[in-house]
């Protein structure tokens, strides 16, 4: 066992939504989600493991992290090597290939990459399930990135701590596309985490919430499979809208949205009266993702890209899953 390995996984933008938890210890989903796992939004990780250190370091983006963002990684390293029996501490390295912790997933492809990455340092060689109910405790749509394609996450009962995502459609299932309208380039103010329990604590909407979300999923999902955008786009934007009004009716607000993201919703709408099949989703940040086919994404990027506040724009599709020294984990 050499005690290094490198991992290599892909953000990924809800198509239904996930917020809220029903077991916060086990980081379970209060509700279903299904995702789009995106290229070319990459996070390259690498662990090793060193007999020299007294604790785990976290490099992200060529910087030490802060005692939260390193935390959370501790927590799945110990768990995996309470699994493996494995002493050593980990100096993790990690580089997002796009805005980190603004709403774009990065948590999701961090972890998942962490967690492929790490159970190989320490020798375990798991399948891609059991990384991605490791990831999921630290990231539930960390659980998601371990897939390519489409993907969904049940919601979890309390207790189940085995809960993982799995694959609905291989990456070449749909040629559809993400345009990403990047919003801000900073990190968000209050973190997805924060912001949900929050949210569960103090909204008079969260029950609708939980109550309005497995049909939203359940939509959604038939729309995918019959390659039907309308469908999957109406959903899409319900479950969008709904889990930001929920978080909005908090006390105090959970308030994510801003005015370059109400412009973008407006391009997109504008785009559909324009006979443009465009639909609009929205994770916890202020950018924009528009799900359209893949010979609209030229007009649609152009739209967006002039909007005023839009800073630039990302163009993305279906990506494959978690890969692990070179090779997708199966």
């Amino acid at each position: 066992m050499s005690g290094t390995s490198s991992a290599v996984a892909r953000a990924n933008i809800a198509l239904a939504k996930y917020w809220g938890k029903s077991d916060v210890a086990l980081n379970l989903p209060a509700v279903p989600s299904l995702s789009l796992t995106l290229d070319p939004l990459t996070t390259e990780t690498r662990v090793a493991l060193a007999s020299d250190l007294d604790r785990d370091v976290l490099i992200l983006g060529g910087k030490v992290a802060g005692p939260k963002e390193t935390a959370r990684a501790a927590k799945l390293l110990d768990g995996l090597r309470a699994r493996s029996g494995e002493t050593r501490f980990a100096r993790v390295e990690s580089v997002n290939h796009f805005p980190t912790a603004s709403g774009l997933a990065s948590s999701a492809s961090g972890f998942a990459a962490l967690a492929g990455a790490a159970q190989a340092a320490m020798g375990l060689a798991l399948d891609a399930a059991d990384i991605s109910a490791i990831a999921r405790q630290a990231s539930a749509s960390a659980a998601r990135s371990v897939y390519g394609g489409f993907v969904e996450l049940p919601a979890g009962a309390p207790g189940d701590a085995g809960l993982a995502a799995h694959p609905l459609h291989a990456p070449d299932f749909w040629e559809v596309r993400i345009v990403v309208a990047v919003a801000d380039e900073g990190p968000k103010g209050t973190g997805s985490t924060d912001g949900m329990e929050h949210t569960r604590r103090t909204s008079p909407y969260y029950d609708a919430w939980v109550s309005a979300a497995p049909a939203l999923a359940d939509e959604v999902r038939a729309g995918l499979a019959a390659h039907d955008l309308r469908r999957v786009g109406e959903a899409m934007e319900q479950s969008t809208l709904a889990f930001h009004a929920c978080a909005m009716a908090a006390g105090p607000a959970v308030l994510y949205l801003q005015p370059v993201t109400l412009a973008a919703l407006a391009t997109v709408r504008r785009l559909r009266a324009e006979g443009v099949p465009v639909y609009a989703t929205m994770d916890a940040g202020p950018h924009v993702k528009a799900l359209c086919a893949a010979e609209d994404a030229a007009r649609v990027a152009a739209a967006l890209a002039a909007t005023p506040g839009v800073l630039r724009t990302l163009l993305a599709s279906p990506g494959s899953g978690l890969s692990v020294d070179g090779r997708e984990v199966a």
